[in-house]
């Protein structure tokens, strides 16, 4: 079943106009969200950057926060999904054709769910390859990365790429030749038993889990260190990983032809103090709908 502007339909139901404009021009939103034991992860964080992103297109979803959250656990009780992955997409809706957002009168508002249950463990247990791609980070002036926006082609050409070097993930770096963000991914390094990341200003989305990982490290008394890298601090690294809703926190064993120990462990730490936040979140959620 799936959440289509105002009910939920069946899949073979859920049309979405060709004159669209997030099909046209990839003029639209999204969020994706991650499910455990039916409670959705850091929701509010999720439909607060939502809203974020519809204000800096100047997109109105014409849903509250609440009629949002309402219609995303009524698409799971409807596909009777407990650990899932849930996409939330708000395009600019129905038009002609014209790059004038005016044209629209109505925003597609759109939420579908599918079963998840994590990535294989071995990409746990020995890590994952990355590789650094010819395709640069959106200029933060020309597309502010903090639009979680419909328009991937940027991405999708990296992910070309990489797959082209026989990698899980391409790495982009920005205009300047500092180190960014992957295709759908943050990414960390660790040297000298600190934890450093790209920071937000180099042009990359201020990931949710991103935040969590290294609210996680101060609490461990991990060093963070966010700034601006070049490619020889990730190549002589002792320890790297990405990051994101799904994937959580995933150990990288090579970096082009550059191997890395994997899972180091601050990675493993990281890990662990990840997989409790998730648990006492839900645990939270569970309690407050008992009391």
């Amino acid at each position: 079943m799936i959440y289509l502007n105002s009910r939920l339909v069946s899949d073979k139901m859920a049309n979405v106009s060709v004159y669209d404009h997030g099909f046209l021009y990839g003029d639209g939103i999204y969020e994706t969200l991650c499910v455990y034991n039916g409670k959705v992860f850091m929701l509010d964080q999720h439909v607060e950057r939502l809203f974020r992103s519809a204000s800096l297109i100047r997109l109105s979803i014409r849903k509250s926060p609440y009629m949002i959250k309402k219609a995303l656990y009524a698409t799971l009780k409807a596909n009777r999904h407990k650990d899932a992955v849930v996409r939330i997409t708000v395009s600019r809706g129905a038009g002609p054709t014209g790059l004038d957002p005016k044209l629209c009168s109505k925003p597609t508002f759109v939420i579908f769910s599918k079963k998840f249950s994590g990535y294989p463990s071995r990409y746990y247990q020995k890590g994952v390859s990355i590789a650094i791609v010819s395709t640069r980070r959106n200029f933060s002036r020309s597309l502010d990365p903090q639009i979680k926006s419909l328009n991937f082609l940027n991405n999708i050409l990296a992910k070309i790429e990489a797959e082209d070097k026989g990698a899980f993930e391409a790495i982009m770096l920005n205009h300047r030749n500092f180190l960014a963000e992957g295709t759908v991914s943050n990414i960390f390094f660790v040297r000298d038993n600190a934890l450093f990341t790209p920071a937000v200003k180099v042009g990359i989305l201020d990931g949710i889990t991103r935040k969590i990982i290294i609210d996680l490290a101060n609490e461990a008394g991990i060093k963070v260190k966010e700034g601006y890298f070049r490619l020889n601090d990730i190549y002589e690294s002792q320890e790297i990983f990405i990051s994101n809703t799904t994937m959580e926190i995933m150990p990288v064993s090579k970096v082009d032809d550059t191997k890395i120990k994997a899972p180091g462990k601050i990675t493993v730490l990281l890990q662990g103090a990840y997989k409790k936040k998730v648990s006492t979140y839900i645990k939270e959620r569970v309690s407050n709908e008992h009391k």
